[in-house]
């Protein structure tokens, strides 16, 4: 394997179509991972959360002209001030991270990808790997304890969250009766208070471009009504939203949604459309239309859509809410990996 190291996403361009291939291949094929994704999220360190002068350090691996690998890093200062290589889109905003890569090179690539790190001279100096938001499948894990081992490296793997999921059996039908009793009696009534309300409902799901700015900050504004996310939408964070929304619009995988009452917006859903998943990046309703319990409707139609619609999965992605365990969540877990040479 050849490597070579980058410090801006523009040289990355001549290999924006192969990376993309080689990520519905790799390890961990998500939207966090596309190269649309991950030079979006580069241009605001991810809604702040770092340093606007944290060096770019993405290492690619050729065989001759066949891209085989990407190990998407940047260099900053970890939680605990240690200077570290940590992925590009670590840690809040992207669900899950990985190394872009086959897996059966991932031995060779990740044992070639450190001696090549440790050979640049001109890297600013760092203490350790840590790398955030790995599924509990990918086979990135073992692998990375496997070298660990053979370098006489310490290794640490933390458990994080678990991140539920649904499987969806292509019958809305089907899927209600897979619930439990309860939560399918609750999910019915709250249609059928919608239905025999005096409001007229709908939904949609954003695709004008041209609205697409206008829709996003709709969607931003009523996210902000929640007090538990009212300090986390920042200028910068605002500002990612809204690439991130243009990026996968641009890219055909954006998915914003929305439930409304008589015309009015009562509850929003920012997802991804993307390998025949479904995946909820974020949410918000209208605490106005409480009453209604917009947010349960919207999820309720979102797996109806998804089922009618030839999604085999939906994502709920990090964090253990209950309503997620409500509407079938079945766990997986992700977890930060640190390696270090020893002292």
């Amino acid at each position: 394997m050849q490597f070579q190291r980058y410090s801006n996403f523009n040289d990355l361009a001549s290999v924006k179509d192969q990376w993309n291939h080689l990520l519905q291949n790799g390890a961990s094929n998500v939207p966090f991972l596309t190269f649309e994704y991950q030079s979006t999220w580069w241009q605001t360190r991810g809604g702040g959360e770092w340093p606007q002068d944290s060096p770019l350090v993405v290492v690619t691996a050729h065989e001759g002209d066949q891209l085989v690998g990407v190990a998407p890093l940047f260099h900053t200062k970890n939680i605990l001030g240690k200077p570290a290589l940590m992925f590009v889109g670590a840690i809040e905003v992207s669900d899950f991270l990985d190394f872009i890569v086959e897996p059966e090179h991932l031995p060779e690539f990740i044992s070639g990808l450190i001696d090549f790190l440790l050979a640049q001279d001109d890297l600013p100096p760092w203490e350790l790997l840590d790398l955030y938001n790995l599924l509990e499948d990918s086979p990135t894990l073992p692998t990375l304890k496997a070298e660990a081992e053979r370098r006489a490296w310490s290794h640490q793997q933390i458990h994080l969250l678990p991140a539920p999921y649904v499987p969806l059996p292509g019958d809305y039908q089907a899927y209600l009766a897979g619930l439990d009793k309860k939560q399918r009696h609750e999910i019915r009534r709250k249609w059928r208070n919608i239905e025999s309300s005096l409001v007229q409902p709908d939904f949609y799901h954003v695709e004008d471009g041209e609205k697409l700015a206008e829709e996003t900050q709709a969607f931003i504004d009523m996210m902000a009504q929640d007090p538990s996310k009212r300090d986390f939408l920042t200028e910068a964070m605002q500002q990612h939203l809204h690439n991130t929304a243009q990026t996968a619009f641009d890219a055909g995988w954006l998915h914003l949604s929305f439930f409304t009452l008589d015309g009015a917006k009562a509850a929003g859903h920012f997802s991804f459309q993307f390998n025949d998943r479904l995946w909820l990046y974020n949410s918000g309703w209208e605490w106005d239309f409480r009453d209604f319990s917009p947010g349960w409707v919207h999820l309720a139609h979102l797996m109806q859509w998804s089922n009618q619609n030839g999604i085999k999965e939906l994502d709920f992605m990090r964090g253990n809410e209950n309503y997620k365990y409500k509407f079938g969540g079945i766990d997986r877990h992700i977890y930060r990996v640190t390696l270090a040479p020893k002292n």
